[in-house]
């Protein structure tokens, strides 16, 4: 039989701020973390909008100054967020078998703004002029490694390269771990800070991100007829993942049981979605009958919901594949249609939305969505939050290369 999972402890970096509270009233407000770019200097682009996180590093608490310099932004967002889960938890590892605990935390593409700083040394300046801090500073598994080494935990320790599914691919990892019993917890979830001029270079003129330039703020606008593309945003989240009977002995608040993941891949062309909804399909129904339940007891999905016009449609497509006529009973809604698209990290942080509104009981909104689509017929939740009840929700992620991944969480019973 497999061990049951529950999720007990939150943590998010966006655009909308960090700790989780001001991140929650800010989503629920229905507030855009979209603005102008102030990283580096985007004279040059078309585009010089994004969800940019805004952060300093040295007033986050996370580590030294001599030791943030030896950590990317996606490592430095990744250890934040796992600090604020951890504590959210009320967990205390000095009293845990470190042997016991894990981490999976994945990321879509990893510290590209440190590979960018250290080509440009390469060139201009020679090769006794990159950093020995390179490697470390850029893997893609440094998030996880650093999280690790900041609590000591010894158990499980890898992270996952998906593009937009690493973070969902990461806590089905993560959920199998402690249904195996290879762990009893697991901080688990996903980071990106890909917001550089070769990210926004290569998004902008792969034509994936939306051109809206004259109104930034209303640029995300998931399953709109309008919708023209992504905006680009970085950020991270994290969450505990406990098995239950080790969270109900030390007393843990619960969020919720992590019921079931499906995992899928399209097998088609390495951007662009299935148009029919497959893959997409595959994964829910997969994660569908891994949790045991049947899709009428589905009552909110937060989408994938890029803004994308293939994607948003592929996706639409996909849930009446799976849930029937129970689509249009469907509550859905983007979390992306006012952070952005963070990539990799957007599953971890999309979980922790759905904890939240099963916890609270406010649906966030899909912001923007002012122009109906045809072929986005559902109640994508438009413009306002809402109250509702739910019990189980459903957390969809999807990424270039044709990785599809979907989450169950469920209200404790």
């Amino acid at each position: 039989m497999k061990r049951r999972a529950v999720v007990t402890g939150l943590g998010v970096v966006t655009s909308l701020g960090r700790p989780m509270e001001i991140f929650w009233e800010r989503l629920v407000r229905g507030d855009s973390g979209v603005g102008p770019i102030t990283l580096f200097d985007v004279s040059g682009f078309k585009i010089q909008f994004a969800g940019e996180v805004p952060w300093k590093a040295e007033e986050q608490g996370i580590a030294s100054p001599k030791d943030l310099r030896r950590l990317d932004r996606f490592t430095q967002f990744a250890m934040a967020s796992a600090a604020d889960a951890v504590t959210d938890s009320g967990i205390d590892f000095s009293r845990e078998d470190p042997y016991r605990c894990g981490v999976v935390i994945g990321s879509g593409i990893g510290g590209l703004s440190e590979f960018e700083t250290q080509h440009e040394r390469l060139l201009t300046k020679g090769i006794d002029k990159v950093s020995p801090f390179t490697i470390p500073k850029l893997m893609v598994n440094s998030g996880s490694g650093h999280v690790s080494s900041m609590y000591g935990l010894k158990g499980p320790n890898f992270a996952v390269a998906t593009a937009c599914a690493s973070a969902g691919n990461s806590i089905g990892c993560a959920l199998r771990s402690i249904q195996s019993g290879d762990a009893d917890v697991m901080l688990t979830g996903g980071s990106e800070a890909a917001l550089t001029p070769m990210g926004l270079a290569g998004f902008q003129n792969m034509r994936a991100l939306s051109f809206r330039t004259d109104d930034p703020q209303r640029a995300s606008r998931p399953f709109d007829a309008d919708r023209d593309g992504f905006v680009l945003a970085e950020g991270a989240g994290v969450v505990v993942l406990e098995e239950f009977e080790h969270a109900r002995r030390r007393g843990a608040r619960i969020y919720g049981e992590l019921m079931g993941y499906g995992a899928s891949g399209d097998a088609g062309h390495i951007t662009q979605p299935d148009e029919e909804g497959r893959g997409a399909a595959r994964a829910m129904s997969m994660a569908l009958e891994d949790a045991g339940l049947g899709p009428d007891r589905i009552e909110y999905v937060n989408a994938h919901g890029t803004s994308t016009p293939l994607g948003d449609k592929a996706e639409t497509v996909a849930m009446k594949r799976v849930f029937g006529a129970h689509a249009f009973r469907l509550a859905v809604s983007s979390t992306k249609s006012q952070l952005g698209h963070t990539l990799g990290a957007s599953g971890g942080i999309e979980l922790v939305v759905c904890a939240l509104t099963i916890a609270r009981g406010v649906i966030a909104p899909t912001i923007n969505l002012e122009t109906p689509d045809p072929d986005c017929d559902l109640d994508y939740v438009p413009r306002f939050a809402r109250q509702a009840h739910v019990d189980v929700a459903m957390s969809n992620s999807f990424g270039f290369g044709g990785h599809n991944a979907s989450l169950v969480l469920a209200r404790l019973k």
